[in-house]
């Protein structure tokens, strides 16, 4: 990693620019409360936020509490959530999490990081997104699009999801960890794709390795 001085200067332009060309990028999955952020990411993986939603408009209409979902069929389950992918496997997270909130933490979503991981389904990603929007916990959000940016920009060299957390917490004042990770999301969505970035209409190309890379090879 180059001197992490320097990187923590290239960060700070890159955040003030993102927090201005976004500045109502928050949390993109729909809830009322923590237990519908917590079973909303739970669902959200390999899956879109948007599709997500659609699910959860009617899910949380039928499951109203953590008993519901710890009570739940799971076959009627799966239906529920089947669009989102992977529905067995989540269906079974779901269930399995809910109950481990009814016996270990009074039927409520933990607010801390090590209680969290000890719930079915929930990995670093989906705790960081509970502590960041429900708690003011800042976190590190390391999703798809995280993950490719924060490359992309010469952030980290990681691929690990883990490490490029800890990278990122190294460059970036704490206070702005849920902002920069949700800014990421809406610049990564609206300009930075995966196959196809708009580098041409990048607020923030200026500081981007992989324009500079592209622009060399071209020369």
């Amino acid at each position: 990693m180059k001197n992490i001085n320097d990187l923590k200067s290239r960060v700070k332009e890159i955040s003030a620019i993102l927090f201005r060309t976004y500045p109502e990028a928050t949390c993109s999955l729909d809830y009322d409360k923590p237990l519908d952020l917590l079973i909303a990411t739970i669902l959200a993986a390999q899956c879109t936020d948007n599709r997500v939603n659609i699910v959860t408009k009617e899910l949380f209409q039928k499951y109203l509490s953590v008993y519901d979902y710890a009570n739940a069929n799971p076959e009627e389950l799966e239906q529920d959530i089947k669009s989102t992918g992977f529905y067995r496997n989540k269906a079974k997270n779901i269930i399995g999490c809910c109950r481990r909130l009814i016996k270990n933490f009074n039927g409520k979503v933990p607010d801390n990081m090590e209680d969290l991981l000890s719930l079915p389904g929930v990995g670093r990603k989906t705790a960081n997104v509970i502590l960041g929007n429900i708690y003011n916990i800042p976190g590190i959000i390391v999703d798809t699009h995280c993950k490719r940016l924060s490359n992309r920009l010469g952030l980290t060299e990681k691929e690990d999801p883990e490490k490029i957390e800890y990278d990122l917490m190294a460059l970036i004042p704490q206070k702005d960890w849920t902002a920069f990770s949700n800014s990421l999301v809406y610049h990564g969505r609206a300009v930075c794709d995966a196959r196809k970035p708009k580098c041409y209409n990048c607020p923030i190309a200026y500081y981007c390795n992989f324009v500079n890379n592209k622009q060399s090879n071209i020369e």
